[in-house]
């Protein structure tokens, strides 16, 4: 079974969503705070199964889909990986703090 590793910058990215979803609705943005958590359940099982973020073109950095958003990932070894970020879809990855740092 493979470590699932939450970073800082991926929780935040949740608090995040959640704040502004909470504007109209604190019950949906518990619900789609509680729909992270669980999506990437399946990862413990199947980490290499998604598919590879097309934008980065990096084999270990892949993305699961949850609803609107990216649950962006790296697979560190066979039993770990970091949740990197939450990114809406409609949004740029370019944009997103995670991989300008890495590009800057």
């Amino acid at each position: 079974m493979v470590e699932i590793n939450w970073t800082k910058q991926s929780i935040q990215d949740i608090d995040n969503i959640a704040n502004f979803i909470a504007k109209d609705s604190e019950k949906y943005a518990v619900v789609q705070t509680l729909k992270f958590f669980e999506s990437v359940k399946i990862l413990e099982y199947q980490p290499e199964i998604r598919r590879i973020v097309p934008e980065l073109g990096m084999s270990n950095v892949r993305e699961l889909i949850e609803g609107n958003y990216r649950i962006i990932y790296r697979v560190k070894k066979l039993n770990l990986i970091d949740i990197l970020t939450v990114h809406h879809s409609k949004r740029l990855i370019s944009n997103n703090p995670t991989f300008k740092r890495k590009n800057s």
